[in-house]
């Protein structure tokens, strides 16, 4: 029987012992963005990821990036190598620095950053310009680009790494936590991610001083002294004490969300992919995906709106994939160095619903809605 509730492509899913430690900021009057959920989230996510990291929790995973460019000292004049197939929030921040992104296309094993483009951007832009200041990587969808590949060129040429990992906290390359494996890591934290503070993110680094200075970008700037000085800009980034609580609460579940999330992958991937009009992103081996978005590519743009649409009648959420950022208005102008891969994967792929709270209910009516599709062969 098909539902009539709506279903969303990503909600938020309290695991039931967030209400603690809110309770425990509101009867402490721990209420400022500081305070003891702070430092425990702060701990809870190190412990975590292992690999010496560091982390910093703040408002965001945009803040986080923002932040990162700041410490690699990425100002007006400079280039930044980023991804192009992502959300907006990964070349945003390229922005706020007064620099350029310059963007590279993915590769079909994993949809993120092309090794091979990759070079050949660095060697054109010390060519023609000069060598650029930084590199956006991003971990999309769950699934971790090809770091090893990805590091050994910025060593080559000495360009710092900034990993973004927003929508792959839990997922691992060869064994070590995504987040962990360049120069500055980002998570995302917002709503609809795997697990959620409402609105916030984390910049994590292997060296306390580093993470240091981005604590105190994120508060201000505030220098040492009995009253307010400042000897540089700084930033109102840092993560309150109450959304920190609730991200306490997330972390005792993050390991049951990622089981989840791939329980999902899988039954879609069971069901469909023997269809020819579907096909899914498999891991390469040693890659190991949280699985946050259950992507499908279809066998055409038609096909894929259908779907969408037909989704949608029923109170359905799905969502094409990322449109990149080259074909983006307010990034028309940028350099890029492309092969048309994202630009196929944005025209025929599509996000199905892939919360963690979908019961197998829900999953079975939106498989009944998809496989009703004449088209589909």
């Amino acid at each position: 029987m098909l539902t009539k509730t709506k279903i969303y492509l990503s909600s938020p899913h309290m695991g039931g012992s967030e209400q603690k430690f809110v309770n425990e900021a509101f009867e402490t009057n721990w209420i400022a963005p500081l305070g003891p959920n702070v430092d425990g989230f702060e701990n809870d996510i190190q412990h975590y990821l292992g690999n010496n990291s560091q982390v910093a929790v703040l408002s965001s995973g945009t803040a986080a990036i923002h932040i990162a460019l700041q410490l690699l000292g990425v100002s007006k004049g400079d280039e930044v190598l980023c991804q192009s197939f992502t959300f907006s929030a990964s070349a945003n921040p390229i922005l706020y620095q007064g620099a350029t992104p310059v963007f590279i296309d993915s590769e079909k094993d994993t949809w993120n950053m092309s090794p091979e483009l990759l070079e050949i951007a660095i060697r054109d832009r010390i060519e023609k310009y000069k060598k650029p200041k930084a590199i956006v990587a991003v971990h999309l969808y769950g699934m971790p680009y090809k770091a090893d590949e990805i590091n050994a060129i910025a060593r080559k040429y000495e360009i710092p790494v900034v990993e973004d990992s927003a929508e792959a906290l839990g997922s691992k390359y060869h064994g070590k936590a995504c987040g962990t494996l360049s120069d500055i890591g980002i998570l995302s934290f917002n709503g609809n991610k795997i697990i959620t503070t409402s609105g916030g993110g984390a910049l994590i680094t292997r060296s306390l001083e580093l993470k240091n200075k981005a604590v105190f970008l994120s508060t201000q700037s505030r220098d040492h002294a009995p009253h307010y000085e400042h000897s540089s800009v700084g930033f109102n980034y840092r993560m309150s004490n109450v959304l920190a609580g609730i991200g306490r609460g997330q972390m005792e579940v993050l390991d049951e969300r990622v089981a989840a999330r791939r329980h999902n992958y899988n039954f879609y991937k069971t069901h469909l992919s023997k269809h020819d009009s579907f096909s899914f992103l498999d891991e390469p081996i040693g890659f190991y995906s949280n699985r946050w978005l259950t992507c499908v590519t279809t066998s055409s743009y038609e096909l894929r709106e259908h779907l969408r649409l037909a989704l949608l009648e029923e109170g359905i959420e799905s969502r094409p994939l990322w449109k990149p950022m080259h074909m983006q208005p307010v990034f028309k102008d940028c350099l890029h160095f492309t092969d048309g891969t994202s630009e196929t994967l944005f025209d025929k792929g599509l996000c199905l619903p892939s919360g963690s709270n979908l019961s197998q209910d829900d999953l079975e009516s939106i498989l009944h809605i998809i496989l009703k599709i004449p088209q589909i062969s």
